[in-house]
């Protein structure tokens, strides 16, 4: 099954991909042809300089883009139309305050969350020190982070790349966490809640089918599991 009618080979390509789509996965998932993995050219995904990986930063920044572990604790670009109706769904219409007093957020999730969130943006490598999450620190980090982004309470804002001495890139990116609420502020806020979360879950799931006419509806509900 064809998702994208095009290949992806620029930066540019998979910007109009997020937009386009609403919902773009980074990885093969149990929805087959529903990834960038699945639809982009060799060259551009580990074979070059630059590629994929580098441009996870930039097509952020560029389209105003959610991306966290939002499907099957699986990356994925969501745009800034649809994430309202995914983070709805997600939260089961609450709030993080409100979630909090109705005694349905793990005290260590909490913990994190509010620390995260005095801190907006913040490196991942920032917050774990913070936190004092590592070896020989509190343990449980990428399980709470995860759990957050799957909630849609937390997503990864921008990825920061160290520099060397002449200024060029180098290694691997640094997640950049934040929360939608700041990131995309009124856009997120002025919509999240505009509907039952079952509406924005019925919503989510006929523009899914619509992208994906040949996806069975069992798959397209299992990616959307809270």
């Amino acid at each position: 099954m064809e998702t994208f009618d095009f290949l992806i080979r620029t930066k540019e390509d998979l910007v109009r991909a997020v937009q386009r789509y609403g919902f773009v996965p980074l990885f093969e998932n149990s929805v087959p042809g529903f990834s960038v993995e699945e639809h982009v050219a060799p060259e551009a995904w580990f074979e070059s300089e630059e590629g994929v990986w580098e441009w996870k930063g930039p097509v952020i920044r560029e389209s105003g883009c959610a991306y966290g572990k939002f499907f099957e604790h699986k990356a994925v670009f969501v745009s800034r139309e649809w994430f309202p109706d995914l983070a709805n769904w997600r939260r089961d219409g609450y709030d993080f305050d409100a979630r909090v007093e109705d005694g349905l957020v793990y005290y260590r999730d909490r913990e994190l969350y509010e620390l995260l969130d005095s801190r907006a943006p913040v490196l991942s490598r920032k917050l774990k020190r913070l936190g004092n999450y590592g070896k020989n620190g509190q343990k449980g980090f990428d399980t709470m982070i995860t759990r957050l982004q799957a909630q849609c309470y937390v997503l990864i804002s921008d990825f920061v790349y160290e520099r060397d001495r002449f200024g060029k890139e180098y290694g691997w990116g640094v997640a950049e966490y934040s929360t939608p609420e700041r990131f995309m502020g009124g856009a997120f806020t002025d919509h999240v809640y505009e509907r039952t979360p079952e509406e924005s879950f019925e919503r989510i799931l006929a523009h899914l089918s619509r992208i994906l006419p040949g996806a069975r509806e069992e798959a397209l509900r299992k990616i959307l599991l809270k």
